[in-house]
């Protein structure tokens, strides 16, 4: 998506993985609204600091953000698209050293992660959590930090000047993130109609409840491609639930709704979108399945 700016809040700085997403999705016209947490990244489209936002929601290997479901449910923005980011993490470090000389290593929980068996492999190295991958390469870069690394995106070590000890040093290769584009209002200039929904509901508190409401959207020919479950505050063992749909029949999908609604105590419609598709590169890299070896390796 090219031709309009947009002011597109993001966990992260530049050099994040948020950042190449949000360029992915919506190319390089744009301004970045950098937010230290994602309660922030809400606030600047409360506050119309940002148009639209791009946020991660899961992760292949970590699995789900729970704390965003309900940020996005509080919020009066919805989900307007999403995206499919392949997660490479590397090794990055001031110029010049081996990963023999470094002790620390920082980066967002969610990296450390999902690269946590390559640093089993090098229990010399402390793992410790930080905000976000990309501003823990540029604190390194900023405070000269030498026998500390970080895990982050080589766009980031290109952006700060550190050099690349390991490449690929997650743990899977087939690692994705999935991020959403969220936005108050539609965004014109998307290709192609929704074919994807992310849907909330509750239940009463009865035997079969789930089960009758998931058979609805078998009959229509509904495909539940996620449901995630999170307690409602305040009721005790009662859940909401958090579910992804796709479509190729939108009348169909319509008439599911309204047979599902009924049963249901809360029904929202958290977003109608165009589903993401994995880019060339991304299936190119599928199909080549290489082992994680953690190659590339700076230690002689």
């Amino acid at each position: 998506m090219t031709g309009t700016t947009r002011r597109v809040a993001i966990q992260g700085i530049r050099g994040s993985f948020h950042d190449i997403a949000a360029r992915q999705f919506f190319g390089e016209n744009l301004e970045l609204v950098p937010c230290e947490t994602f309660a922030q990244l809400f606030a600047a489209l409360d506050s119309y600091a940002a148009d639209t936002a791009l946020m991660a929601i899961e992760n292949s290997v970590a699995g789900s953000i729970l704390p965003n479901y309900s940020l996005m449910r509080g919020s009066r923005t919805h989900i307007v698209g999403e995206i499919y980011l392949r997660i490479a993490q590397n090794l990055m470090a001031l110029p010049g050293q081996r990963v023999a000389d470094i002790c620390e290593v920082r980066s967002h929980p969610m990296a450390i992660n999902q690269s946590r068996a390559w640093f089993d492999a090098h229990p010399h190295i402390r793992l410790v959590e930080s905000g976000d991958t990309a501003s823990s390469a540029k604190a390194i870069a900023d405070e000269k930090l030498a026998g500390v690394g970080a895990i982050a995106s080589e766009l980031a070590a290109e952006l700060f000047g550190l050099e690349v000890l390991a490449r690929g040093i997650e743990t899977n290769k087939r690692n994705y993130t999935r991020f959403l584009v969220l936005s108050e209002h539609d965004i014109k200039g998307l290709d192609g109609y929704p074919d994807k929904a992310s849907l909330c509901f509750s239940l009463p508190h009865q035997p079969g409840s789930l089960a009758r409401a998931l058979s609805i959207l078998s009959y229509y020919d509904i495909d539940l491609t996620k449901i995630q479950s999170l307690p409602i505050i305040g009721r005790e063992w009662q859940y909401l639930f958090y579910v992804d749909v796709t479509y190729d029949d939108p009348v169909r999908y319509r008439q599911a709704l309204s047979a599902m609604r009924p049963l249901t105590e809360i029904f929202e419609i958290m977003g109608e979108y165009r589903k993401g598709r994995k880019s060339f590169e991304q299936l190119q890299h599928e199909m080549a399945e290489q082992p994680p070896t953690g190659s590339d390796i700076h230690d002689k």
